[in-house]
């Protein structure tokens, strides 16, 4: 074995480095032998090298003789260029290769369970998990954590370019009302008491403004027990911001100008700004969907007004319902679908609770012309006053979502996307929105919840303003939104004890209550509290959509499944009953 492991990287050499001795360690990627000579492509990070072990070399041919795939070895050899005919314009290194001299066996592996390379759809995520450290040998999962690199490291440089400061919060804290349930940490030094694992830095970075630190942020772990979907996690990775002084718009453009080279950099796209801005009404009322992916180009219409002499029940009763809805979708050239693409399209609606899909197919531009089963239930002046409003063509078809608002957003927002998809309606490119003036409240049995947090200023100035009628109150709150997935929400926050007791209160938080549980923050709020207002960014999601994965597990290096166990590790598990007496904790079965 030579003195050094390593002269180069493995894709680093390339035709700049001919008749130069290199010393390359890596794993045994590929391993062949023609006539007498073994080639053997060796793999690390930065990329693949054919190394080419002539019998001349006895001891090297020797060693390259019991290697196989994966194998750890290293190599010492002259950079030559490859035979003619035999480039590979594929591969960085595909001019050259190295004829070894020397070749040692670092350590043997076993065969594996799964290969490695990017051919890995055959391949069941739980097994992936479970060896993750092979998976990451991939050169597509090595690429997405490098890239997630890069990406935080643009990000900290730019927050340090403008005046921010990265500080750390705790991880061991208390409970706070996030609207996901708490992981807990029992405290063996206070028995029957328990920190909980922040689901966001929120009370500390508004503390910190407080503490005139005037620009914070942090790259941070956050923890909340809740349930999982693809682009969740019971511990995930944000970009938390925290700004005194600043109001909603100035937050949006510092925000905008970093995502706008961000792009630029890392993707060499060109994004504009400032980014759309799009009240949360009309979001829904537009979208279905506080969300929107603005690259697909359908909309959902409002017909309320249309139906009171509409002649069909069910459209009726929702539109005099005051929590009622109903909207069309128009397809453009949808007539074509088959009835049993209709039938599953019903079927994926009743996932929201829609009890049905109406429909119309445009054939024509007369009644005569149209196929629908609800069609003799429709008068004829509702169907050429809808048509028009839907600005429906020949060769379209409709689709009607009619019920309590709530499920008809859901259902017909979800359509939107699933046939903009299926019928290839999606745009290229990165499509960015603010979506703003979000409720200050959600009202159900005559409770009020908060939307965002509790801790989001309303748009009104006074307690008063925001007693006379808190149901229908907007929040100073904003979500910055790409191609369907939200990326991040912020909110200019509560400044001041008086205003925080009020929404406290209206929380159904009382007095003692808020000060048991917030007492330090009402407290700081007396003592020169000055206004303040953040955001934060999911960064697995952003690092997920930018380089275009399904999921975030594929962009963090060891992920959760979806029942929130780690597979690599086997957690969560059993402890040692001596750990658990020390903590005061019996198990009771359930």
């Amino acid at each position: 074995m030579s003195h050094s492991m390593r002269s180069h990287y493995c894709g680093q050499v390339t035709a700049d480095l001919l008749d130069q001795t290199v010393t390359l360690s890596g794993w045994a990627h590929r391993r062949r032998d023609h006539g007498g000579v073994i080639f053997i492509d060796l793999r690390d990070r930065e990329g693949i090298v054919q190394a080419v072990i002539a019998p001349s070399a006895e001891a090297a041919f020797k060693e390259a003789e019991q290697v196989r795939h994966e194998f750890v070895i290293q190599i010492v050899g002259v950079v030559r260029r490859r035979p003619a005919g035999t480039v590979n314009a594929d591969l960085k290194t595909g001019e050259i290769e190295v004829a070894v001299s020397q070749l040692t066996i670092l350590n043997a592996s076993e065969p594996l369970p799964f290969p490695i390379d990017d051919e890995y759809h055959t391949v069941g995520e739980e097994i992936r998990l479970h060896y993750r450290y092979l998976d990451i040998r991939r050169p597509l999962m090595y690429s997405n954590l490098a890239f997630r690199a890069k990406v935080v490291q643009y990000l900290r440089q730019y927050l340090d370019s403008h005046g921010f400061i990265d500080v750390e919060t705790p991880f061991l804290t208390r409970a706070t009302p996030e609207g996901a349930r708490d992981y807990l940490v029992p405290s063996r030094t206070r028995p029957g008491n328990f920190f909980a694992l922040p689901q966001s830095p929120q009370q500390f970075k508004q503390l910190l403004m407080m503490s005139g630190i005037d620009r914070y942020y942090q790259v941070v772990r956050c923890f909340r027990d809740e349930d999982l979907r693809a682009d969740r996690q019971p511990e995930f990775t944000q970009l938390d911001i925290e700004t005194s002084f600043l109001n909603e718009v100035e937050i949006q453009t510092l925000i905008e100008n970093m995502i706008v080279g961000l792009f630029e950099t890392h993707l060499n796209v060109a994004v504009s700004a400032p980014f759309l801005r799009m009240t949360y009404a009309d979001a829904m009322r537009r979208f279905g969907s506080d969300k929107p992916d603005l690259r697909i180009p359908l909309e959902l219409v409002d017909l309320g007004d249309l139906l009171a002499d509409c002649g069909f029940k069910i459209f009726a009763d929702a539109s005099l319902d005051p929590d009622g809805r109903v909207v069309a979708l128009c397809i453009p050239g949808g007539a074509t679908l088959s009835r049993k693409e209709i039938d599953d399209y019903t079927n994926y609606m009743s996932i929201f609770g829609a009890r049905g899909l109406a429909y119309i197919k445009v054939n024509g531009k007369e009644k005569a012309d149209l196929q629908s089963p609800i069609l003799k239930f429709l008068s004829d002046e509702f169907v050429q006053q809808m048509l028009a409003r839907v600005s429906a063509k020949t060769g379209d078809i409709i689709f009607f979502g009619a019920g309590k608002s709530r499920i008809v957003n859901e259902s017909l927002g979800a359509l939107r996307v699933k046939i903009g998809h299926d019928r290839g309606l999606v745009e290229a490119g990165y499509r960015l929105l603010w979506v703003v003036d979000f409720p200050m409240f959600e009202e159900s049995d005559g409770k009020l919840s908060a939307c965002h947090h509790p801790f989001t200023a309303p748009h009104v100035e006074t307690v008063e303003e925001l007693m006379k009628n808190p149901s229908k109150a907007t929040a100073r709150a904003y979500d910055v939104v790409l191609n369907g997935s939200e990326l991040g929400g912020g909110s200019i926050r509560i400044h001041t004890s008086e205003m925080q007791k009020c929404v406290f209160n209206l929380l159904s938080i009382d007095d003692q209550k808020a000060e048991e549980k917030f007492g330090h923050l009402l407290t700081a709020m007396k003592l020169g509290c000055p206004p303040h207002g953040g955001i934060a960014l999911g960064l697995d999601r952003l690092i997920m959509l930018m380089v275009g994965a399904s999921s975030i597990r594929d962009v963090i290096a060891f992920p959760k499944t979806q029942s929130a166990t780690c597979l690599l590790m086997d957690a969560p598990s059993s402890v040692e009953p001596l750990q658990l007496k020390e903590l005061g904790i019996n198990l009771v079965e359930t």
